[in-house]
């Protein structure tokens, strides 16, 4: 049975070990946490959006990002101090402006897969992540965001997605807790919302059932490639201990397979391989709906705010969560409270909600310059990659975690 080491267990990590394992392969999984899905999949936005499939390679956004670079609440902030890393990430986002119809095109196509197979897995593995099918409303202020959003619109339905006009009324009578008025929208009826942590968690008991090994608290120190296999070599992450201190341990494998998130850069530089994943900082909050007038006024449809990029899911009976922001600001995992503010003002404009009991969490995403995951083989043999999802590692998970399964089956059969 052929062995296959996955680095990293997030969402991506933890839906390929499943889809390797139901493949029949032997699956060992390293992460440098104590437990699964940490980092980026821990505290989301929660969407489940094909609708959201947009990449953002667009002059647009550079401008937007230099207009706001000032404005610490704003959206999209850039930090513009030097770095050799970030500023080639910028020049190869800008070089993939003309790509930005394409590449919007295969991002829906993908998660209109990923969405299908998501579902099936967890009606399959009864996981329980407060999944709710009740679509996502995208509501616009102004004529001229929403007459933008109908081109975007036009391209997104071309590309197989159902998705709607709505007027001010409609959006009141989809999601009746809001209290502001609008001047239009769009909906889309398919997609979904849930907790990625707790999808995650679950499925990964379900995996150790299935016979995948989990080695938590690990970091991957180096990679060494042999005729007829690969040498893991690991330790155990213990920030008390001087490097000199770790004992290391090797373990092989027939194949490797990288889904570190934004550590993925690093490690894929160690295996040879140039992955240009840069970590864009998302903030959100979840708020303990703690007494029954916030539960009666939260809402349960997905909705996404244009003119503040927010977006929010309903987690549950006594759980709402609000996520926003883009912050290319380096590795750097600080929650701020000037980032934070906007989440939490935004909540009381739209809802009549306490926010008294607000948890904020921020995260790194992990983005490619072109918006698109990488899923394929590296320069190596016997190395492959499923990483760099960006804002959709979630929505897209499901999908690429089938499709690297599917090229490792062909590289090293069962």
């Amino acid at each position: 049975m052929p062995h296959i080491i996955v680095i990293g267990a997030g969402i991506t990590g933890v839906t390929s070990a499943y889809e390797l394992s139901q493949l029949g392969y032997q699956v060992t999984v390293l992460d440098r946490h104590l437990y699964p899905a940490m980092e980026t999949s821990f505290a989301n936005g929660g969407q489940l959006s094909a609708c959201n499939a947009e990449v953002w390679n667009q002059k647009s956004t550079i401008l937007k990002g230099i207009k706001w670079m000032s404005q610490k609440s704003a959206p999209l902030l850039l930090n513009p101090s030097f770095s050799l890393h970030k500023y080639s990430w910028l020049f190869e986002f800008m070089a993939n402006i003309p790509h930005y119809e394409a590449n919007t095109h295969e991002t829906v196509r993908l998660a209109l897969l990923a969405r299908k197979r998501l579902f099936e897995i967890a009606d399959e593995e009864k996981i329980d992540f407060n999944l709710e099918k009740r679509g996502i409303l995208h509501f616009y202020h102004n004529k001229y965001d929403y007459d933008v959003a109908i081109k975007v619109n036009d391209m997104l339905c071309k590309a197989g997605l159902e998705r709607h006009g709505v007027t001010n009324q409609e959006i009141k009578e989809i999601e009746p807790t809001l209290k502001g008025d609008y001047y239009g929208g769009f909906y889309c009826p398919g997609d979904a919302t849930g907790d990625i942590h707790r999808f995650t968690t679950g499925l990964a008991k379900v995996t150790e059932r299935n016979g995948v090994k989990y080695l938590f608290g690990t970091n991957v120190i180096d990679v060494k490639h042999h005729a007829d296999r690969v040498e893991v070599i690991y330790s155990k992450s213990d920030e008390n201990m001087n490097d000199e201190d770790l004992e290391s341990v090797s373990l092989n494998a027939d194949a490797v397979l990288v889904c570190g998130g934004v550590g993925s850069y690093q490690l894929a530089d160690m295996l040879g391989d140039r992955v240009n994943i840069y970590p864009v900082k998302g903030y959100s909050i979840t708020v303990n709906l703690n007494d029954a007038k916030s539960v009666e006024n939260a809402p349960w449809v997905s909705l996404l705010d244009e003119s503040a990029k927010i977006v929010t899911s309903r987690l549950g009976e006594d759980r709402f969560r609000i996520a926003g922001t883009a912050e290319y600001n380096g590795y750097n995992r600080d929650i701020r409270a000037d980032r934070i503010q906007p989440l939490v003002d935004w909540v009381n404009r739209n809802f009549d909600v306490s926010t008294e009991h607000a948890v904020p969490w921020s995260g790194l995403r992990p983005m490619m310059p072109n918006m698109m995951p990488v899923v394929r083989e590296g320069k190596r043999e016997r190395v492959f990659y499923n990483t760099g999802h960006g804002h959709l590692g979630w929505t897209l998970s499901a999908v690429t975690a089938a499709m690297v399964s599917q090229i490792i089956a062909a590289k090293h059969p069962v």
